[in-house]
This record gives structure tokens, sequence and C-alpha cells, in this order.
């Protein structure tokens, strides 16, 4: 069993960046893929960013493309998602998820693993 934990969200201004964290326990973290994936009110779950076990390679969705970076850090057992330029469309809970494999990484349903959720808001 993983238990994941998301840090990092905030209030911030349109035009500014965050920096959010995802702490693991419990597994192996290092044999999951991770993604980030955000719901704003009123609206479906999305994908944001994922990112294989090793982090030797990274997708995202077109949305965020060019301004958020996903990394993990193995040794802390940590995935970050790195977010610049935010928008005031940016503004949702933000959670991160694990999966065993990379395979239809915005989907998801497919990923056996969910934190609790940090929020994030960008004002205009």
């Amino acid at each position: 069993q993983v238990q994941l934990v998301e840090s990092g969200g905030g209030l911030v201004q349109a035009g500014d960046s965050l920096r959010l964290s995802c702490a693991a326990s419990g597994g192996t973290f290092s044999s999951y893929a991770m993604g980030w994936f955000r719901q704003a009110p009123g609206k479906e779950r999305e994908f944001v960013a994922a990112i294989t076990w090793r982090g030797g390679s990274a997708y995202y969705a077109d949305s965020v493309k060019g301004r958020f970076t996903i990394s993990r850090d193995n040794a802390k057992n940590t995935v970050y998602l790195q977010m610049n330029s935010l928008k005031p469309e940016d503004t949702a809970v933000y959670y991160c998820a694990a999966k065993r494999t990379l395979a239809n990484y915005g989907v998801g349903q497919l990923y056996d693993y969910w934190g609790q959720g940090t929020q994030v808001t960008v004002s205009s």
C-alpha cells in the first residue's frame, strides 16, 4: 500500500509560480510511474503530467505544456510539479497518483494510489 501526501498549494496571482510536492511512503516509490491530475469546481478531473519510474520521460497535457514541469527524486520518494506562468484557469485541486506502468498515463481510473489533493488558486 502506497500513501501519497501532496503539499505546496496556495493562493497566487496570475503569472506567479508554485512548486507542488508529493511525498510517498509505504511502497517502493521508484517502481511506480507518477502522475499529476487536477479538478476544478464543477469540472471533471483532468490529466496534467506524468513521469516514468526513472524520470527519463515526461508527458504533459497541452494546456500546461511549456509552463509546468514534472520531476521526481527517488532518493526522497517525492515527485514534484513546478508550475510557472500560472493562469486563473489553473485553479483546481491538484492530486498526485501512482501506477505500476505508464501505459495510458492520462487515464485517472488506471492509477492505483491517490493523494488527498492540494488546492491551487490563481487570482487574476
